[in-house]
């Protein structure tokens, strides 16, 4: 009885070793504390108090080495998301209801199987009150799709827009759109190494020359942030964050990616376009020579250069 009333009262990472029967691996969130408006009683509405939430996620354990690769595991963004994105939708009553959202929207995650989540009200009283759940995922967890993952635009700025005075007034229009914009450019007008016989290798220069690009223009505003991974790049289009491209590592990772070549650079943007589900690619200072095809559902304000 001893053991199950330390169990019960313990860490979620006790619990969640206490009824495993897999060896999965785990990460967790501890302590994190918000401050909101929540609750059932009348004294509750219209005054905000916090709540400390506690998660655990079991997790298939890497069968292949992860080479320290982010976009491999499940982020503790992921967590702490689900969390604030819940708290977002609409005011909830009880915790109970707080604590299964946030677990069933961790479970859409492929990487997840099964998650604890503590919440606690810690204003309201000498102790804590609180809730905790344990879900796992159901058959059609698969089905559901993250209701807040973004379509963005994809905004190709030439050189000469980068190093132009209308640059200050392009981020402006991109900050101020009402989807996340991400920015892509070319390689800077200095001429690269050419390795003509050996294409891999010229790949990587020029990817690595148009990384170079990336951020130089950064350095000129620090709306910009350069991103390289999935995980970065998901991160910054939920925040309202400028993204600049930078795209080894997803054409290299990608399983069918853009041709060798990347001297065509609307079909390498095209390319990334269709890979992170844009709704519009503009491009701005030079012709696009691509042929994808992208639904125009949303617009920037085009000028002529």
């Amino acid at each position: 009885m001893t053991t199950d009333i330390e169990n019960a009262f313990g860490n979620l990472m006790s619990r969640a070793q206490a009824g495993a029967q897999e060896p999965y691996d785990r990460i967790s969130v501890r302590d994190h504390i918000i401050e909101v408006e929540i609750g059932a009683f009348q004294t509750e509405r219209g005054n905000t108090q916090r709540i400390r939430c506690n998660v655990v996620v079991e997790v298939q354990p890497v069968k292949s080495w992860i080479e320290d690769d982010v976009d491999r595991i499940l982020s503790y963004d992921r967590v702490t998301e689900a969390i604030e994105g819940e708290l977002s939708e609409e005011r909830l009553n009880l915790l109970e209801t707080l604590a299964d959202r946030v677990a069933a929207r961790i479970l859409i995650e492929p990487q997840a199987l099964r998650v604890f989540v503590r919440i606690e009200k810690i204003d309201r009283g000498p102790g804590n009150l609180g809730v905790e759940i344990v879900r796992s995922k159901s058959a059609d967890v698969g089905l559901r799709t993250l209701a807040d993952t973004p379509h963005p635009i994809v905004l190709f700025l030439a050189n000469p827009v980068i190093n132009s005075p209308r640059l200050f007034d392009w981020l402006s229009a991109a900050e101020a759109n009402d989807r996340p914009v991400v920015i892509c450019v070319g390689a800077p007008s200095v001429t690269s190494p050419q390795v003509k016989q050996h294409k891999m290798v010229q790949r990587r220069i020029d990817l690595l020359a148009i990384e170079q690009n990336a951020w130089v223009l950064a350095s000129f505003d620090d709306r910009c942030v350069v991103v390289g991974t999935k995980t970065e790049l998901d991160w910054g289009m939920r925040h309202d964050q400028i993204s600049v491209w930078a795209p080894s590592k997803i054409v290299l990772d990608a399983v069918d990616g853009p041709p060798l070549e990347t001297k065509d650079l609307a079909v390498l943007v095209e390319w990334f376009a269709e890979e992170i589900q844009a709704v519009e690619v503009v491009f701005v200072g030079e012709a696009p020579s691509g042929h994808l095809e992208i639904s125009r559902e949303a617009s920037v304000d085009v000028v002529d250069l």
